[in-house]
Formats: C-alpha cells, structure tokens, sequence
C-alpha cells in the first residue's frame, strides 16, 4: 500500500488527478482529515477540502499515477 500526500488546486489539476485514477485497475482512494472517498468519483474529490494536503492511498502501482502523483506533491 502506497501512501502519498498532494495538493489539487485547480479544478483542471482534480480532473487530471481522478482521469489517472480511474485508469488504475487497483483501489484508489484520497483521505481528507477523517473523511476517506473514492479517488475516482470527481463529485467525491471536488467534495473535499481542497485548501488542505490529501492523502492518496492505493493497493497497486501504475507510472501514470505515480507521475501525476509527483507533480501533486506537497510536503
């Protein structure tokens, strides 16, 4: 299980993010505090608290996912 920390800031960044999620063949979720969603449902992550750091959580591995992932990052 990978755990990883990122910033969305844009509405264009969440779209990228949940399009790559939604090609992974494993489980992809995004924490926000207590709240856990669904990394592919674009209505859950527009849901979230975008002002604040994410945590994505994923059961497998994908180079397109870990792209997007890096360009997310937040310390």
């Amino acid at each position: 299980m990978l755990k990883r920390k990122i910033r969305l800031k844009t509405v264009e960044d969440v779209r990228e993010f949940v399009q790559t999620a939604d090609r992974c063949s494993f489980d992809v979720d995004i924490q926000n505090g207590e709240t856990k969603i669904d990394a592919k449902s674009i209505m859950g992550v527009m849901s979230l608290d975008l002002t604040r750091a994410l945590v994505v959580i994923c059961e497998g591995e994908d180079a397109d996912l870990e792209r997007v992932l890096e360009r997310f990052a937040s310390e």
